[in-house]
Order: structure tokens, then C-alpha cells, then sequence
């Protein structure tokens, strides 16, 4: 393929909405990710599933510049994070928040239309009218003017989900966003993530339940420090992949719960 002037071949074809090369992260002497090349086409929902301290949460903070990898890069539509932020939208764990803070749901959503405006500007009737849609759409209006700090942590999810949403990116990034949530906000959230698959967005979420992997995703990778599969939910989750991640043997009862969830 021939590039235009100015471009790598890799910028005139951006068809996967991420893709890391060779990453690997350690934290202090202790390895966490190992060579990585993580693949997502666009317009997927994709699970990162994994025993706890596997990376995954490492693998999208490295992916993001939060965390310095020791080697390797990621490309977000074929370019840069610096030349796409604008199409990456990031939902972090609600663990890593003050919700002490004294400010509404309502603020909180409205932040997320900053990006837009820069430092000198204030939020005026368009970006409310974003973050009032953004409110409908996890399903929250009546929690606008309520204190962050009142609310249960399903609420708290979808008040994270809604700024991430009116910042309306072409890629959302999600860590752990069904982590300690009500059944409520969990059929919520799952119910914005389709749509946006639906409208031609993509989704990673960092996810931990097994049993819901082939109900609220499409394409799955199975990291323990390297990936293990990577792919349709339908080819990449079966039991051996999944036995190799969680470095289990056929023959361990931990694993009996495998029956019924893979092909």
C-alpha cells in the first residue's frame, strides 16, 4: 500500500480503533505486561478478562500514557494519542475518585464537555444540553442535583459513564465499569454499551465476571501478563484459552463453572 505524502501506511489505514506493538510495563522490578500486541477492530464491544494481577488495567493505562511502558507503543486509529484524544474517551475505576468532593452529579457530567472548550470558556446552553442528554441515556436525570457524594455505586458508574458519554468519542475505554454496581445500573450500562456498538463506536472494558463475557461482549482477550487469546468471543473464549489464563487444569473444581459458558 502506498501512503499519502506525509503519512505512514498505518494513518491511511486506521480500520482498528487501538492497536499496541510490543508493550511491556513493570513496576519497580516486578514485570507486569510482557511484549503485548493487543488488537481492536472498530465497532466491537471488547472484554479484557483476566485473574486478578494480570495487567489489564495496567495494559489500557499504559495504552493511555498514564502508566511509562519499558518498551512498545499503541496507535489509536492509526495515529498517535497525542493527535487523537479527542476520539478516546476514558472511564477510570470510581475506586480512584474523591467522592468527597463537594459538587452535583450534574457538574461532574459537565465536565466533560471541557475538552471542547479550553480553559477560558465556561459551559453555556449547548453543553448542558449535553451533559442533560448524556444524564437520560444512563438513565439518571433525577440524580442531577444530587451531592456525588450521596450516591450508591452503581449511581456513582453511570454518573461516570455520562461525562465519558458527552465527550462523545469514536473510542471508550473502561475500567472495571460493572465493578460493586446494583442489577439496575448494570442492565443500565450494558444497555449504553450496545448502542454505542450499535452507532458504530467502540468499547473496551476492563471486565472480571466470566459468566457475563458472552451476554455483554463481542470480542474478548484473555491476559495474564501476555495475551493468551484475543479475538470474536465466539472463536477466543473457549475453555482451554480461559484455563491458560487462569493457569488452572481441567481438573480443578474452581473451574467446574467453565461448563456452559464457552463453546
Amino acid at each position: 500500500m502506498t501512503a499519502p505524502s506525509g503519512t505512514t501506511v498505518d494513518d491511511a489505514a486506521p480500520e482498528l480503533a487501538c492497536a499496541t506493538e510490543n508493550l511491556s510495563v513493570a513496576y519497580r522490578a516486578d514485570p507486569v505486561l510482557r511484549n503485548v500486541d493487543f488488537r481492536v477492530p472498530q465497532g466491537v464491544v471488547m472484554g479484557i478478562v483476566g485473574p486478578n494481577g494480570a495487567g489489564k488495567s495496567t495494559l489500557i493505562k499504559a495504552m493511555l500514557g498514564l502508566v511509562r511502558p519499558l518498551t512498545g507503543s499503541t496507535r489509536f486509529f492509526g495515529r498517535p494519542l497525542s493527535r487523537m484524544r479527542a476520539a478516546v474517551g476514558y472511564m477510570p475505576q470510581s475506586t480512584s475518585v474523591d467522592w468527597d468532593f463537594p459538587t452535583t452529579v450534574r457538574d461532574v457530567v459537565t465536565m466533560g464537555t471541557y475538552g471542547d472548550l479550553g480553559w477560558l470558556r465556561r459551559p453555556g446552553r449547548t453543553e448542558r444540553a449535553r451533559a442533560e442528554a448524556a444524564l437520560e441515556q444512563t438513565g439518571i436525570p433525577d440524580l442531577a442535583a444530587r451531592q456525588i457524594g450521596e450516591l450508591s455505586g452503581g449511581q456513582r458508574q453511570r454518573v461516570f459513564l455520562a461525562r465519558t458519554l458527552v465527550q462523545a468519542p469514536q473510542l471508550y475505554i473502561m475500567d472495571e465499569p460493572f465493578q460493586g454496581i446494583d442489577a439496575r445500573s448494570q442492565q443500565a450500562i450494558v444497555s449504553v454499551l450496545h448502542t454505542l456498538r450499535a452507532q458504530g463506536r467502540t468499547v473496551v472494558i476492563v471486565h472480571h465476571d466470566l459468566a457475563t463475557v458472552k451476554d455483554y461482549c463481542d470480542h474478548v482477550t484473555l491476559l495474564n501478563r501476555r495475551i493468551v487469546a484475543s479475538g470474536p468471543v465466539e472463536t477466543a473464549f473457549t475453555r482451554a484459552a480461559i484455563r491458560t489464563a487462569y493457569d488452572v487444569t481441567a481438573q480443578d473444581d474452581t473451574f467446574a463453572e467453565l461448563e456452559g459458558l464457552t463453546a
